[in-house]
């Protein structure tokens, strides 16, 4: 067991030497770069990448990866929108589990020194952003791990106070999958809208316009469910 944890903890070094690397050439890399980049190699093996950096400590939005995967599904029929989902969920997941081990490894000193470091401030990180994800996870349980992938604020951190709270690795797994596929199904559903009237050259302007509304829509499908199940929750006290 100990010597599987080490081989995860090697990963994950792996993982942060070349996202390090990767960062240090960032400046010189606009988001126009990016979406080109990302049209010319549109495929469900890259939205699963996106994705995967996405759900970890990484500063890249989700906005920009499902909505025009979707979009050019609609538009050029090589993609299937529900395949997206799929492989943008199964990318969360991996991107989830980068931040669990890595919490779950090497402990909470370190990860609030790392998110003090210079890499960690590159990657728009901050000892005040963990301790919040900290305060949410202990607030509202294991169940936290599923509201906070609707949550634009929490959902890249909750992984955290997961992995140091050693919370079970299959439950963790489930609630994560839940919360990120239905965050990907709204994503989803808002490409093809936009694919029934917006013109391919005003697409990420659009998006862009309608990632607040996203952002609310979150805070509120989060909100909902909570209620839904502290009411289940009471319901079940007051029964007995």
């Amino acid at each position: 067991m100990k010597q599987s944890y080490i081989k995860i903890l090697l990963a994950c070094v792996v993982l942060l030497g070349i996202i390090a690397g990767v960062a240090m050439y960032m400046p010189s890399i606009t988001m126009q770069d990016v979406i080109l980049w990302y049209k010319e190699h549109l495929n469900y093996w890259t939205v699963m990448m996106l994705m995967a950096i996405e759900s970890s400590f990484i500063p890249f939005p989700s906005e920009i990866v499902i909505p025009p995967a979707a979009y050019f599904s609609m538009h050029n029929g090589n993609l299937s929108i529900y395949l997206i989902v799929l492989f943008a969920t199964l990318g969360a997941i991996v991107g989830a589990l980068v931040n669990y081990f890595l919490a779950k490894i090497i402990g909470r000193p370190l990860i609030h020194a790392l998110a003090e470091s210079r890499f960690g401030h590159i990657c728009m990180l901050s000892s005040e952003k963990v301790t919040k994800a900290e305060e949410y996870f202990e607030k509202h349980g294991a169940i936290s791990t599923f509201l906070g992938r609707l949550i634009p604020a929490v959902r890249q951190l909750i992984s955290i106070p997961a992995g140091l709270a050693r919370m079970s690795l299959v439950k963790f797994c489930v609630f994560t999958a839940l919360g990120a596929g239905i965050w990907n199904v709204v994503l989803a559903l808002l490409g093809y809208w936009l694919s029934l009237f917006v013109p391919e050259a005003e697409l990420f302007d659009q998006i862009e316009h309608y990632n607040k509304y996203l952002t609310y829509a979150g805070y509120a499908l989060a909100g909902i469910i909570l209620i839904y199940i502290m009411y289940h929750i009471f319901k079940k006290k007051g029964n007995k």
